[in-house]
C-alpha cells in the first residue's frame, strides 16, 4: 500500500491496477458543502461479547444453511455504530473543489484511486468550509474503544459516536496507522456507562463462508447486508498488506464497520470497494481481523505502529530481468532506488541490486519483502542475500523506522523534442540536460516505437534512462555503448539479448530488460 518505496512505496510496489478505469472506492460518505463524498477505515481485535448466536437454519445438499440472520443481526448491531467527524476549513490546492469527492492527503494510500475521479469531472469553485465526513466503526470493549478506518478520521478537529439507539458521544483519536487504514478512537464522557462490544474471529474464514456487512452507508445509520467470502490475499494496491474480498453490499459510509461470521465475531473490517461507477457492485474488501487486532494493540499501547524500514524503492523481477542479472529464477525485489540519508544509503546498496533473502528466508516479491520488513522493529538487525548481476553478497544493517509518505512526487510532464534514433531499441533519445525538469543525469526518451519490445515494456516519451548494463548513461552514444557491452558478455547460445536498463518516469524508478537480436 506509494510502499516501504519512498515513504508510500518503497518497500511495495505501486497499484497494477491503477490506471484501469475501475477504482476502489473508499466506503465511507464524505459530506461537504452539503454532498455525498467517499471516503476509508480500519478496525481492531478485543474482548468478547457474551456468547454466539446460532442462526436457524435449514438442511440442505450440502449442509445446514441460515433460514434468518434476525438473531445475530439482534445480537451484534448494538456493538456498531455510526461515526461523523468534522475537519480543517479546507480549500483545494488548484482553487477548485469537486462536489462528491473527499478531500484525501496526497500521503493516503488511496489516494490515487481517487484523483482518477477527478479528470474529466464537472468542477466548481471551492471555499474555505469545514470538511464533514461520515463512517462506521465498532465497540471493541465496554469501556468504550471503538476501531474504524484511519481515513474516516484523519485530520479529524470534532468526533462524534452515534449509537444504534440514537445517543451520541464525542471522542478522541487514541492512534491511527495509515499504512493499514486502521485508527483507534475513545469515547469521552461516560463514567459508568458500559457498551456492547463484539470480539475477533480467532479463524481464518474460508472461500464460501457467510459474512453480514453491518454499517452505516450514505449516513443512513444501521444497515445489514449479507454475502459470502469472495477471496483471500487480495492485492489492492494500497500497501503490502492482503485483504478479504466479500460480496455483501458495502456502500459509501460502510467504511469502518464490521463483517461478521455467524458466530457473530469480525472477520474484517470493511475498508474499499472496486467500482467502474463509485457504487456496490458486489466486489467489496476488507481489512482481516487478525491484522486489525494486532495494528489495535499497538495503538492502544503506544498510539502508532513503529515498523523497519530499509529507504529503498522496489518492483518485482520479471522473467527478462532475472535472466539478464543472471539469476536462475524470477524470485525476489530489485531496488530501484536507494532513499537519500535512509539506511540503505549508508551500505554497499544500489539501484539494480535483488534482494532475495532477510535473515535466511527466501523473498517472493516486492510485496512479500515489504511485509517482512514491516513485521520487524526498528533498529533491528537484518542479513540480507543480494544479487548484484550475477554475483550474490550479503549485507548487515540495522533498520530504521518507517517515515510518512509525504515525499513523493508528482509527475512531471514533459514534452521533449525529437532526438537521436537508435532504432535496434526502437528508441529516440536526447540528453536529459536539454529538457527543463528532467533531471541533470540520463537520456530522455523523445519517442518510441510502437512496434518495438519498448512500446509493449511500457517505455514512453518523457521516460529519463538512466543506466544501461549497470553504467550510467547521460547522452544517446553512452546508451549504445551500454547496449554493446550488454551483447559482447551475453551468453553465446543465446539469439536475443536482455539489457537491463533502469528508467525514471517523473520521481519514480524502475528496471526493464529489453530483449534484442545478436544480429
Amino acid at each position: 500500500m506509494r510502499l516501504d518505496q519512498s515513504p508510500a512505496a518503497t518497500e511495495s510496489s505501486r497499484s497494477r491496477w491503477a490506471n484501469h478505469r475501475p477504482a476502489f472506492v473508499a466506503a465511507a460518505a464524505l459530506i461537504a458543502t452539503g454532498a455525498l463524498g467517499l471516503m476509508l477505515g480500519n478496525g481492531v481485535p478485543f474482548a468478547v461479547a457474551e456468547t454466539a448466536v446460532t442462526p436457524q437454519t435449514i438442511e440442505t445438499p450440502y449442509g445446514r444453511a441460515p433460514a434468518s440472520f434476525a438473531d445475530l443481526v439482534a445480537k451484534v448491531s448494538p456493538a456498531v455504530v455510526s461515526i461523523n467527524v468534522k475537519g480543517d476549513v479546507k480549500v483545494a490546492d488548484n482553487e477548485m473543489e469537486i462536489p462528491g469527492m473527499p478531500d484525501i492527503p496526497e500521503d493516503n494510500p488511496l489516494y490515487d484511486f481517487f484523483k482518477q475521479f477527478k479528470k474529466g469531472m464537472p468542477q466548481a469553485p471551492s471555499k474555505p468550509t469545514p470538511s464533514l465526513a461520515q463512517g462506521s466503526g465498532f465497540f471493541i470493549s465496554p469501556d468504550g474503544f471503538v476501531v474504524t478506518n484511519n481515513h474516516v478520521v484523519e485530520d479529524a478537529e470534532d468526533i462524534t459516536v452515534t449509537l444504534e439507539g440514537g445517543e451520541k458521544y464525542t471522542a478522541k483519536l487514541i492512534g491511527s496507522d495509515p499504512r493499514t487504514d486502521v485508527a483507534l478512537v475513545k469515547v469521552n464522557n461516560a463514567p459508568g456507562k458500559t457498551f456492547p462490544y463484539v470480539e475477533f474471529s480467532t479463524k481464518d474464514p474460508r472461500v464460501g463462508d457467510w459474512v453480514l456487512a453491518v454499517g452505516n452507508p450514505f449516513g443512513l445509520g444501521g444497515t445489514v447486508t449479507a454475502g459470502i467470502i469472495s477471496a483471500h490475499n487480495r492485492d489492492i494496491g494500497s500497501g503490502p498488506y492482503d485483504y478479504l474480498q466479500i460480496d455483501a453490499a458495502v456502500n459509501r459510509g460502510n467504511s469502518g464497520g464490521p463483517s461478521f461470521d455467524l458466530e457473530g465475531r469480525v472477520v474484517g473490517m470493511n475498508t474499499a470497494i472496486f467500482s467502474p461507477s463509485g457504487g456496490n457492485v458486489g466486489i467489496a474488501f476488507a481489512v482481516p481481523a487478525a491484522l486489525v487486532k494486532e495494528v489495535v494493540g499497538e495503538l492502544q499501547s503506544h498510539g502508532s505502529v513503529d515498523r523497519g524500514w530499509l529507504g529503498v524503492v522496489i518492483q518485482n523481477v520479471t522473467d527478462d530481468i532475472a535472466d539478464s542479472v543472471g539469476m536462475a529464477e524470477a524470485k525476489g525485489a530489485m531496488i530501484t532506488k536507494v532513499t537519500e540519508d535512509g539506511p540503505a544509503a549508508k551500505q554497499d546498496i544500489k539501484p539494480g541490486d535483488v534482494i532475495v533473502e532477510v535473515n535466511g528466508e527466501k523473498i517472493a516479491d516486492s510485496r512479500d519483502l515489504a511485509r517482512k520488513v514491516a513485521e520487524l522493529n526498528p533498529d533491528t538487525n537484518v542479513d540480507l542475500s543480494i544479487v548484484r548481476y550475477g554475483e550474490k553478497r550479503h549485507v548487515n544493517m540495522k533498520l530504521g523506522t518507517f517515515p510518512s509518505n509525504k515525499q513523493l512526487a508528482a509527475l512531471e510532464e514533459d514534452k521533449p523534442d525529437a532526438g537521436e534514433q537508435l532504432e535496434d531499441l526502437g528508441l529516440s533519445l536526447a540528453p536529459a540536460t536539454k529538457f527543463p525538469g528532467a533531471g541533470e543525469e540520463g537520456v530522455v526518451i523523445t519517442e518510441v516505437d510502437p512496434k518495438s519490445d519498448a512500446a509493449d515494456k511500457g517505455l514512453k516519451p518523457g521516460d529519463v534512462i538512466l543506466e544501461v548494463a549497470g553504467v550510467s548513461v547521460s547522452n544517446p552514444s553512452d546508451v549504445a555503448a551500454g547496449v554493446k557491452k550488454a551483447m559482447e558478455s551475453a551468453k553465446s547460445d543465446k539469439d536475443t539479448v536482455k539489457v537491463l536498463m533502469q528508467v525514471k518516469t517523473g520521481d519514480q524508478t524502475r528496471f526493464i530488460a529489453l530483449s534484442l537480436k545478436k544480429a
